[in-house]
C-alpha cells in the first residue's frame, strides 16, 4: 500500500513559478514510476508529466515542455514537478499517482495509487 500527499499548490500571477512536491509512504515508490496529472473545472483529468522509477527518463505532454521539470529523490520518497513560467490554462487541481508500470506512464489507468491533489491557480 502507498499513501501519497501533495503540496506546493497555491496562487501565482501569470509568468511566475510554483514546485510541487508528493511525498510517499510506502516501501515500493522508489522502485515504482511516478506520474503528474491535473484536472481542470469541467474538464477530464490529462497527464503532465512523469519519472521513471530511477529518474533517467522523464515525460512531459507537449504544453509544458520547457516549462516543467520532473524530478524524485527517492532516499525522501518525494517527487517534484519544477513549474516556470506559469499560464492561466495551467490552472488546476494537480494530482500524483504511482503504480507497478514501467510503460504507457501517460496513461490514467495505469496507476493504482493517487494523492488527494492540490489546487494550482493562475491569475492573468
Amino acid at each position: 500500500q502507498v499513501q501519497l500527499v501533495e503540496s506546493g499548490g497555491g496562487l501565482v500571477q501569470a509568468g511566475g513559478s510554483l514546485r510541487l512536491s508528493c511525498a510517499a509512504s510506502g516501501r515500493t515508490f522508489s522502485s515504482s514510476a511516478v506520474g503528474w496529472f491535473r484536472q481542470a473545472p469541467g474538464k477530464e483529468r490529462e497527464f503532465v508529466s512523469a519519472i521513471s522509477r530511477t529518474g533517467g527518463t522523464t515525460y512531459y505532454t507537449d504544453s509544458v515542455k520547457g516549462r516543467f521539470t520532473i524530478s524524485r529523490d527517492n532516499a525522501k520518497n518525494t517527487v517534484y514537478l519544477q513549474m516556470n513560467g506559469l499560464k492561466p490554462e495551467d490552472t488546476a487541481v494537480y494530482y500524483c499517482a504511482t503504480g507497478p508500470s514501467s510503460y504507457a506512464l501517460t496513461a490514467l489507468k495505469v496507476y493504482d495509487y493517487w494523492g488527494q491533489g492540490t489546487q494550482v491557480t493562475v491569475s492573468s
